[in-house]
Order: C-alpha cells, then sequence, then structure tokens
C-alpha cells in the first residue's frame, strides 16, 4: 500500500453539476427548464467537464510535496551507497624508497570529451615500501612446527635451496621481511634449476601467503613465469591489506611463504621438489581499497538570515555517508568560526545546541525549528546560526549510485598527480553501488513504517526492518526456528547490479560490514530477550540442458540465447522466480516449471527434452546425472550455473 495522495479539491464532474444547478434560481429565478437539452444545462456540463480537468492537475502533487509529508513523519530517502574495489597502482620502477599514495586520491573512467568520468577515490593512505628481506625457512607437512634455516644458502651464491622437503601437502618454504608489506604488489626474481618437475607450469599446486595476525591469508598471484618455480623468472604477488609479525624457529619477522597444496583434480603433482638458487623481492606498485565518490572542499552554503528552520543545498548530490571532519562551518561577523555537528533530527536538541540535520539524496541541510507549545511559549531545538553569518561546509563526498559498479580494468585515468605512479586500474569489477531510494519507494515504506511501527516482533517485521537497515540487502527472509528458545534465523541476500548471466556465488558473499549494519539495527528495534542471527542462504547450484526445435526461418543462435537468457533470470535469487522478486525459499525446482518458461520463448517451437543437473558452486562440479526435480532445504535458494540450450 503507498502514502494516497491528498486531495486538494475533492469535487467531481457531478458534484460541480449539481451545485451549479442549485445556484440557479437563487441568480437566474426566470430559468425554469433544467433537462438536458437545455443549452444552458449543456454549457454547465462543459464547464463543469473543464473544471473537472483543472482540479485533476491540482490534485497532481508535486515530488517535493511528498517528501515534505515524508519529513514530517521522520521518514528521510535512503541515501546512495557507493561502490567500491581495490585499485591498484604501479610504479614507473621498483620503489628504492617508500613512495606515498594520500588518501583521496582519484582515479576515473576512460571516457570521450562529451561524457563524464566516473570518479573513485582511495579510502586511506598507501605506502608502498621497499621489502627488505632477512631470512628464510623450510619446514615440512610430517612436522609441524619444526623449521630448517635455508637463509646462508640462499643469501649466498653457488648453493640452491630445496623448496619442499617431503614433496607431501603442507610443505612450505618461508621467507622473512623485517618489514610489513601489506598492499603491496612485489615482483620476486627467483633463480631456479630445473628439478620440479611433475607439474602444469601454467598452474603449479602451491599457494602464496602472508601472515595476517591471525591466520594464513593468500597473496593474489597476477604472473608467474617461474613455471613452478622450474626455471629463472619471476612471480609478481598483490599482498593482502594486513601483514603482521610472527615468531618462527625464535626468529620474529613479517613472513611470506609458499605451500604446496593438493593438486586440482587432472593436475599433477610434483615428482621432485623444485630448487632456487636466487630470490630477490621488489615493491613495483601497491593495491588500496577505493570507493565511488568525488571530494568537494570548502564550500559556502550562504549566509543566513537569523531565522528558525533554515535550508541550504550543496552544490553536489547525492551526498555520502560523512566521514570525520565532514560538517558545517558556522563564521559569524566579527566572531571566531565554529564547527557544528550533523544529528539525525532536533529531537536531543536545544537551543545552544550547534547541530544541523543533513538529507543525504537530496543534499539538503537543515538548521533547527522553533515549536510553538499549547501554552504559547515557543521551543527552539538547535542553536539558530547568527544572521549575516556565512555558512560553509568544511568538505564532503559526492557519487555512489549503480552507475559506480563498473567492470574490471575500467578505471584507468589519474586524476591525481603523484610522483613515481605509472599507471592504475581495477583488477576486479566495482561492486555495491546502489542507487538513492526513489520517491514512490520511500511513499510505500512511510505508509507500512506507519502502520506498523518500528518495533521488530514478527517475522514480516524483522524482513521489513532489515531492507529498512540498508539499502545494499535485497531480500530477507527469516526461517523458522526449530524450538521456541531458539534465536531468530535471518537470511539476507545482497543486492548485485549484475546480468543474471554474470552471478557468481563470490558476489553473493555478504561483506562483514553490511552484517555488522543490519545486526546493530535489529539490535534496537528487536524485543528484550529475543536473539537475532543474521546469516547468508545456502545456495544451490543447477545447470539445465534442454534440447529444443527453432521454427523454421528463425535465427537458431538468436532464438536458444534468448532461451539460455530466460533460465538464468528465472533460476536466480535476485529476479528468478514466478514473480521476478528471486526465487522464493521452500520453493522446489522441476523440468515442467523449465518447459512453461521455454515455451514462451519467441521463435521456439518445442521443447524436446529438459534434464537439472546439480553443480557445486564454489568447484563448478557437475553431477554427472540428470534429474527432473530438486528439491529445496531450509535457508536454500537456487542459482544458476553454465546452461545449455541446444
Amino acid at each position: 500500500m503507498t502514502l494516497p495522495p491528498p486531495q486538494i479539491d475533492t469535487r467531481s464532474f457531478q458534484d460541480i453539476v449539481d451545485e451549479a444547478k442549485r445556484l440557479i434560481p437563487r441568480f437566474v429565478p426566470e430559468w425554469t427548464d433544467h433537462n438536458l437539452s437545455d443549452p444552458g444545462i449543456a454549457l454547465i456540463e462543459l464547464f463543469a467537464w473543464m473544471t473537472e480537468s483543472i482540479i485533476y492537475r491540482l490534485n497532481q502533487v508535486p515530488d517535493d510535496i511528498y517528501l515534505r509529508f515524508l519529513e514530517l513523519l521522520g521518514i528521510n530517502r535512503f541515501p546512495s551507497i557507493a561502490a567500491h574495489t581495490d585499485l591498484v597502482f604501479m610504479l614507473s620502477a621498483p620503489a628504492d624508497s617508500t613512495v606515498s599514495i594520500p588518501v583521496g586520491t582519484e582515479v576515473g573512467t576512460d571516457v570521450s570529451s562529451d561524457e563524464e568520468p566516473i570518479v573513485f577515490m582511495t579510502d586511506r593512505d598507501l605506502a608502498i615500501v621497499p621489502p627488505e628481506l632477512s631470512n628464510s625457512l623450510v619446514s615440512a607437512s610430517d612436522a609441524p612446527g619444526r623449521y630448517r634455516k635455508q637463509w646462508d644458502e640462499l643469501r649466498f651464491e653457488g648453493n640452491s635451496v630445496t623448496c619442499f622437503r617431503t614433496l607431501v601437502p603442507g610443505d612450505a618454504i618461508y621467507f622473512g621481511f623485517d618489514n610489513s608489506l601489506a598492499s603491496t604488489v612485489i615482483r620476486l626474481d627467483i633463480g631456479a634449476l630445473t628439478e620440479g618437475v611433475g607439474v602444469r607450469p601454467e598452474d603449479p599446486p602451491w599457494a602464496w601467503e602472508v601472515w595476517d595476525g591471525e591466520v594464513w591469508s593468500a597473496a593474489s598471484i597476477d604472473s608467474d613465469t617461474t613455471g613452478g618455480m622450474n626455471r629463472n623468472g619471476e612471480v609478481i604477488l598483490r599482498m593482502p591489506h594486513s601483514h603482521e609479525p610472527l615468531t618462527l624457529n625464535n626468529t620474529r619477522s613479517y613472513w611470506l611463504r609458499c605451500r604446496l597444496t593438493e593438486a586440482k583434480p587432472g593436475q599433477s603433482q610434483y615428482h621432485s621438489s623444485p630448487e632456487i638458487t636466487t630470490f630477490r623481492a621488489y615493491s613495483i606498485g601497491g593495491a588500496v581499497p577505493g570507493h565511488h565518490g568525488q571530494l568537494h572542499a570548502r564550500e559556502l552554503l550562504g549566509i543566513s538570515d537569523g531565522e528558525s528552520d533554515q535550508e541550504f543545498l550543496s552544490e553536489n548530490r547525492p551526498v555520502l555517508e560523512r566521514r570525520a571532519g565532514e560538517a558545517v562551518e558556522v563564521v559569524a561577523e566579527g566572531g571566531e568560526a565554529e564547527i557544528w555537528s550533523e544529528v539525525d533530527d532536533f529531537s536531543d536538541s536545544n537551543r545552544e545546541s550547534l547541530n544541523f540535520v543533513w538529507y543525504a539524496a537530496e543534499g539538503k541541510i537543515r538548521f533547527g525549528p522553533s515549536i510553538r507549545y499549547p501554552d504559547g511559549t515557543n521551543h527552539q531545538f538547535g542553536a539558530v546560526p547568527a544572521r549575516g553569518a556565512d555558512m560553509y561546509l568544511t568538505s564532503y563526498r559526492s557519487g555512489g549510485g549503480s552507475r559506480g559498479n563498473v567492470g574490471q580494468g575500467t578505471l584507468t585515468v589519474m586524476l591525481s598527480a603523484v610522483p613515481f605512479v605509472d599507471t592504475v586500474t581495477n583488477l576486479e569489477p566495482a561492486t555495491g553501488g546502489v542507487d538513492a531510494e526513489t520517491i514512490a519507494n520511500a511513499r510505500a515504506r512511510g505508509a507500512m513504517t506507519l502502520r506498523t511501527g518500528d518495533r521488530a516482533v514478527t517475522a514480516a517485521d524483522f524482513e521489513r526492518l532489515t531492507l529498512q537497515s540498508a539499502p545494499s540487502v535485497a531480500r530477507a527472509s527469516v526461517i523458522a526456528p526449530d524450538s521456541v528458545s531458539d534465536s531468530v534465523r535471518l537470511l539476507i541476500v545482497p543486492r548485485v547490479e549484475k546480468h543474471p548471466s554474470e552471478l557468481t556465488i563470490d558476489d553473493m558473499a555478504v561483506s562483514d560490514d553490511l552484517f555488522t549494519v543490519v545486526q546493530s539495527y535489529l539490535d534496537e528495534r528487536r524485543i528484550l530477550g529475543t536473539a537475532v542471527s543474521v546469516e547468508t542462504p545456502r545456495y544451490l547450484g543447477v545447470s539445465v540442458v534442454a534440447r529444443v526445435d527453432v521454427m523454421p526461418g528463425r535465427n537458431p543462435e538468436l532464438v536458444r540465447d534468448r532461451a539460455v537468457n530466460a533460465i538464468y533470470r528465472y533460476i536466480n535469487p535476485l529476479t528468478g522466480g514466478p514473480d521476478g522478486r528471486g526465487w522464493p525459499f521452500g520453493l522446489d525446482l522441476n523440468v515442467s516449471q523449465i518447459f512453461t518458461l521455454l515455451s514462451n520463448i519467441d521463435g521456439l517451437e518445442r521443447v524436446e527434452e529438459a534434464l537439472l543437473f546439480g553443480v557445486n558452486l564454489t568447484t563448478g562440479t557437475r553431477e554427472p546425472l540428470g534429474r527432473q526435480q530438486m528439491a529445496t532445504v531450509p535457508g536454500s535458494l537456487f542459482m544458476s550455473y553454465r546452461h545449455m540450450v541446444i
């Protein structure tokens, strides 16, 4: 149910005609023929029709009025959410001293002159430091916690170091550094003997890892020309954002290790261990988290008129969530500058409180109102800027929205000059961008909020409030507990702006930040004693194989492509199901649904056969035998994987 539009004038066509007829005896008493055939009555009906048209237009309330109504109810539109990704800066030469990339460094997409670039900015400072190698160890899987020092063999020429002592997964060689390499892109120049035979050179069974303070965290391998350390070459690694010291073999260092892993299916294991003769490390770049946004420095809002309830607009909008230091500065005539702080509302403010409210979606800033009470007194909620005072935004960031969900390799233009930086790019697509809430959705949410309040009692309350907690939540569902004492199990599905055929299991991962936001929001609204467990659904992979006949004269490739896209949209946690709002929890899948779906494809004559195959979405392994039906389990959703229509 949406908020019903207010009717400024409720009169209908017949109301206007009847009112005019009632006035006839008062103003024209000699007019006695009130039948429809009378020309005067025809004129009354004509003007009544014209008046009704004017009333209809008058009752079309502008969007700005709707927003005002919602603000009166304490309901504001959700702001936009910025997309995020790692920005990888590559140096023009290996660093021989620390290269600093400051927070707020801007990069953008490469666009033509008539388009605005999509701008991303770094979230924090990045220091690219030269690595200082100082130690090396090797360990065997059959002797955990025992290490053999190999530093002397490695640093002096003419020697070699055996990397994997027993050739059993878990063997590792460790390289110790005196400094942290967190967020750094390093190049390892390796000299090797042709000893480590038996593996595929382009895909050796190993993992490069660093200690992040709690666990061994994987480093991303960008390239490897050593063939699994079987020849001289280089390995380029992107280090995780955390790299902490650890004491091994009585030596405290920042460790990087290469660990032997289980061979993948179809992959060979080492028959003999690779041996390296030299090992040199260089910093050639760094990766830092960034988000879709643009920083705006000090900006004049306007001049205060000294009245209550003043409003001003920022030049750029929508506005992203404010950070420390992003506030309003008020400079009174002849006085010192004062920093005013942002609040959600003025309910806890008094006339001395230097507060303001910032409506991010509209970029509107509002100062405290004055409220008249029944006894005639006026109460000021929030201080009023002095008359003639200049008001500035110290700084703020604008941006966000689905426009920032750019593909990999698209952020390539440096918009801020940084010495020694040669190139920049994003090796992963940007994700998480969500547009500001539409006015239509805010109207619907406002009506629901008024009807149900702001407390989480029923399952529907938990689901509704979860959707309100963050725009990046696309769906929420409460799973019935096994017993009365069990906690509320809430499953959330993140919002992903991708074509259904490109959706992967990694896209459905929920960040720790989003878990925290949802949990905190519900904790403030749940009934005392109710525990809430926020989780993600279990995604069941499905691959459909269908054999179809195409109508004569139709393009077979085009028709089959339509069929495949329809299946991807249908078996989808975000756009699937009978209503297109995401595959429903608890709904099983069978081939009759696929037959019905494909029968509506333009150009497809008939479906000869269809089978469902279960898929492990993590490994991509498909079941060997097809099925006619697949059943869900509690808290699960179906998800597409590599459909085939032949």
